[in-house]
């Protein structure tokens, strides 16, 4: 997993100077394109006894330069950066760059596919931003002691988003037998034909063409050589 890499002395450092021991600060960057939003939100962490913000920053290019030379445990990431760049984009160039911390996404709200591919990414966690800065302090803690935080308003989109990669991904299957009748759709040969070149009844060709019908969602052999080719080709590595 990316950016979740955390050295566990520094967890009981920060654990223990809330018993009285010395200050180990979590070093925080916050990356966000809403100048009052972010101002407020690094106000509030530096109220924090056991938080320090080391940067604030607007744009990817200005927290990757923060980045360099600072030792940072975790960057709060909103996903919409504006001007058409998101966190995922700073992610990658994050990691590129040698960062091994933590990411926490502090979003407005995110697509479903995008909240599966964030975790897929590594972060350690999913906040939204309508939800209390006490929740938000709260979740700081629980990621950087090594829990996953994801905001119960997130879930459903994410089982949802997860149950339509595993559709999709049944539909992008085929069988050995769908394979040998597509080609031989592709081929021209009727039903008849492909029954006899694979050693089986007509009956099953026509089962294994109807399969094909409902994964493609045509109804037609010419529609179905036009769809596979056209956006099934590469996954089922089909040639005609």
């Amino acid at each position: 997993m990316l950016f979740c890499d955390y050295s566990r002395s520094r967890v009981s450092a920060a654990a223990g100077s809330r018993r009285g021991h010395i200050v180990v600060k979590i070093q925080l960057l916050l990356l966000d394109d809403h100048t009052l939003f972010r101002a407020m939100l690094s106000r509030l962490l530096d109220t924090e006894s056991d938080f320090r913000v080391v940067a604030h920053c607007s744009s990817s290019q200005e927290a990757l330069e923060a980045l360099d030379g600072n030792h940072l445990d975790l960057v709060l990431l909103d996903y919409d950066l504006g001007n058409r760049q998101n966190g995922f984009q700073f992610m990658r160039k994050a990691r590129e760059a040698g960062y091994s911390g933590r990411i926490f996404i502090v979003t407005a709200g995110m697509n479903d596919a995008d909240y599966v591919r964030a975790l897929g990414l590594g972060v350690c966690g999913i906040f939204l931003k309508h939800s209390s800065p006490e929740l938000l302090v709260e979740a700081i803690h629980k990621v950087m002691a090594g829990e996953t935080w994801i905001d119960p308003r997130c879930v459903q989109g994410l089982v949802k988003a997860v149950e339509n990669e595993g559709r999709q991904a049944r539909k992008n299957q085929l069988s050995e037998r769908e394979r040998d009748v597509l080609k031989g759709v592709f081929a021209g040969s009727s039903n008849k034909e492909i029954a006899a070149h694979l050693n089986i009844s007509e009956a099953s060709v026509k089962s294994a063409l109807q399969q094909l019908f409902v994964k493609t969602g045509v109804r037609t052999r010419s529609q179905l050589v036009r769809i596979a080719l056209e956006e099934y080709g590469a996954a089922w590595g089909l040639r005609p």
